[in-house]
């Protein structure tokens, strides 16, 4: 029996991504499972996708894609991987003899990319910066580099893509201008001599809202786990499953009286008599720190039986406290503490631990690490249920 555990339900994945497939219609499903699938297990997660209709991977770093293409292989599955955070100074070798798809954002990335080709086609997708500030090829050089790429026979350019600054705020006007800057890249790069097949610029929260930036290709991340990308709104507005489920156990049950105080510094005094329990885990194993409030309460709640109790004093490196009250339903030592789920059986969710901690879903689902024990529960072992479950 593990302390600390995720437990990632990978019919859940299967079913996200066949919900997101469906929604694509004619458009390439760039599945992104950069930064260990977001938590939830790169080869794992992949290897469902790839079953489920991912035409495409999307990943952030050269080890990533190479873990990734290795993983793939292993599984028989074909669909090409696209990797799109890299450094001139790195060694592309490895990755071109892998057929990764590299993105390129600047000028130096194509020189390096044309001197370590050789005698190898390369599939390349441009990045343009559209707005948001932080990579990508800045239109006054748009020019410059679709000439250069198109004068070099052995980088094949087969994509445009660009990243929402504000997708996440639907209606927001930055949305549409990035879309039109994308389109007038595209533009250029014809002009220029080159055939891109693909553009791509939705995001999760663009693909759920905007339909009409669908292009050729979407490139969802969080959404393909089952999380909502946009405050105030619930994943299973769109039929998705939220598939992480993160856990611990109950190491300590134990009474307290009165205006006593409660881990570091005392922050917490017991309101009434009490009791508490300790549950096995801390900021070494991704719970933030900062959930606690200046009172010495939180706004971290765990699920213990069906029932929400809250978490008090200071988040410890190993461990918290939750103060149960004067009816602890039989909370006892062992017992599972559940910090994250699906939002069922006063479970809180991603949004929810997330929001307690002053930051976003994306981070709470990357956040455990440390001595917190992963496992996946197979593909294909409910179907029925989890689709009355994303019906609602």
């Amino acid at each position: 029996m593990d302390l600390l555990t995720t437990t990632i339900d990978l019919e859940a994945i299967a079913h996200n991504t066949r919900t997101l497939k469906a929604r694509a219609g004619n458009a390439q499903l760039i599945a992104v499972v950069k930064a260990d699938a977001y938590g939830h297990g790169m080869a794992e997660c992949a290897a469902v996708m790839a079953k489920e209709g991912a035409d495409m991977f999307g990943v952030a770093t050269l080890p990533e894609a190479l873990e990734l293409v290795a993983s793939l292989q292993t599984e028989g599955a074909q669909q090409p991987v696209l990797c799109w955070l890299w450094h001139p100074e790195q060694d592309l070798a490895a990755a071109i003899a892998a057929h990764v798809v590299l993105g390129v954002a600047n000028l130096e990335q194509v020189r390096a990319l044309i001197a370590a080709a050789g005698d190898q086609q390369v599939r390349v997708h441009v990045k343009v910066d559209t707005g948001l500030n932080r990579s990508g090829v800045d239109e006054d050089e748009w020019e410059e580099i679709f000439n250069l790429l198109a004068a070099s026979p052995k980088l094949q350019v087969e994509g445009i893509f660009s990243h929402l600054a504000c997708a996440d705020e639907p209606g927001h006007r930055s949305i549409d201008e990035q879309a039109e800057c994308v389109q007038r890249a595209y533009e250029c790069a014809q002009r220029c001599g080159l055939s891109p097949t693909l553009r791509h610029v939705a995001n999760s929260p663009a693909t759920l809202t905007r339909p009409d930036l669908y292009f050729e290709a979407i490139r969802p991340g969080l959404a393909l786990y089952g999380i909502s990308p946009i405050a105030g709104r619930d994943a299973s507005e769109w039929g998705l499953i939220p598939a992480m489920r993160w856990t611990a156990r109950v190491t300590t049950v134990k009474k307290i009286q009165a205006g006593e105080g409660v881990s570091y510094g005392l922050t917490w005094r017991a309101p009434c008599d009490s009791v508490t329990a300790v549950v096995a885990v801390g900021y070494a194993d991704g719970m933030p720190r900062a959930v606690q409030t200046r009172r010495g309460e939180s706004d971290l709640w765990v699920s213990i039986h069906g029932h929400r109790y809250r978490q008090i004093g200071r988040v410890c490196m190993d461990q918290i406290v939750v103060d149960l009250g004067s009816n602890p339903h039989g909370v006892s030592a062992g017992d599972e503490a559940v910090l994250m789920g699906d939002g069922q059986s006063a479970e809180m969710t991603a949004a929810e631990l997330a929001a307690a901690a002053g930051t976003i879903a994306y981070e709470m689902v990357c956040a455990p690490k440390g001595r917190t024990v992963r496992h996946h529960l197979p593909a294909g072992r409910n179907n029925t249920a989890q689709g009355e479950k994303a019906d609602g």
